[in-house]
């Protein structure tokens, strides 16, 4: 799947977010979105998933402008915000639930998915019992298991210990290597520095190609 992105503008009332936006995301790549607190790193993440309009410019996923016809995006996964997660249901439980929607995996692959988060251990005990980092990685887990083709990352690193850290840019790069198309964004740009094959900074309501 490639990923157009044509003109892309948004504004809440007088405040431009962004404007004008046009990059084209490919396959096999991992791309890093950079940018203060408050730059709209995190509207433009949630106009690719289709939670917001754009007011604006289109998106297209292999060539269809797909918001525009369901308003959810093809093959797209994301944690941009803490995961929603039921607190009374286990971490197992939490993931079928949201698996049941578009009933494409099974149990086994969940239990794999919680194996390849270092979570095989904890998906009995419920969510409300889970510490920050276990919680952040549930949300990986929903993200990548169903097999998407874009997957978006908003701080995956938030939480997460040296070795959890380590081991999610092991997964990052797997999943580079299956074709995925992958968005790492974060303000902290020394997480990504040696992830990423191209870095973005939104700044000022532009897109900024800095690698």
């Amino acid at each position: 799947m490639i990923v157009k992105i044509e003109n892309l503008s948004k504004s809440f009332k007088s405040n431009t977010i962004f404007e004008n936006i046009n990059i084209e995301l490919k396959p096999g790549h991992i791309y890093g979105l950079v940018g203060r607190n408050g730059t709209g790193k995190t509207v433009f993440l949630k106009t690719l998933c289709g939670i917001l309009s754009v007011d604006t410019g289109r998106i297209l996923f292999d060539g269809e402008e797909t918001l525009k016809t369901t308003g959810v995006p093809k093959s797209t996964r994301a944690l941009i915000e803490n995961p929603e997660m039921v607190n009374e249901l286990t971490g197992f439980e939490n993931l079928k639930l949201i698996a049941a929607i578009q009933k494409t995996i099974n149990d086994d692959r969940i239990n794999e998915v919680l194996k390849i988060v270092s979570l095989d251990k904890e998906g009995n005990k419920k969510y409300k019992n889970y510490s920050l980092g276990m919680k952040q990685k549930l949300g990986i887990a929903q993200v990548i298991m169903e097999d998407a083709d874009l997957l978006i990352f908003y701080e995956p690193f938030n939480g997460l210990d040296n070795k959890s850290c380590d081991d999610m840019r092991k997964l990052l790069k797997e999943l580079k290597k299956q074709g995925k198309i992958i968005i790492v964004a974060t303000h902290v740009k020394e997480d990504i520095d040696n992830l990423i094959d191209v870095l973005y900074r939104i700044d000022n309501g532009s897109l900024i190609h800095e690698k």
